[in-house]
């Protein structure tokens, strides 16, 4: 499968909603927490286990999406290292986009949301665009 397909129907999907979208994305890596037990230690060490630290968030208005590999060049442009992309929608109201203070807020939500573990309705992609599953 195309690694950006789930990208690019995530942009279809959004471009065919009544309201206008801004797409909000939170970059995050795998970590492990300070009172990570030593089996917890030694599984993050081995590559598995460990807690989603967000890193950097960003929100992409219609003028601003292009496709992933454009969206993974600009957070290495301007951040740090990060394993899993998280993205959601943001409708606007009648007609026109949310605001700047609203968009803060949903960001917010959301790197809240990664943080806590509560993913659960937001797309996560790996950084070659293959969509992730957590159990």
């Amino acid at each position: 499968m195309n690694p950006t397909s789930h990208f690019d129907r995530l942009l279809q999907a959004a471009a065919g909603q009544p309201e206008p979208q801004r797409l909000l994305f939170v970059f995050a890596a795998a970590d492990s927490p300070h009172d990570a037990t030593p089996v917890q230690r030694q599984r993050f060490t081995a590559g598995s286990g460990g807690a989603l630290a967000p890193l950097m968030c960003v929100d992409k208005g219609p003028d601003d999406r292009s496709d992933f590999e454009s969206l993974v060049a600009q957070s290495r442009q301007g951040g740090p290292s990060w394993q899993v992309a998280f993205a959601a929608g943001l409708a606007g109201r009648d007609a026109r986009p949310r605001g700047p203070e609203q968009v803060d807020r949903a960001l917010q939500a959301m790197v809240e949301r990664v943080r806590d573990g509560r993913i659960d309705g937001l797309l996560a992609l790996d950084s070659s665009g293959e969509p992730l599953h957590f159990a």
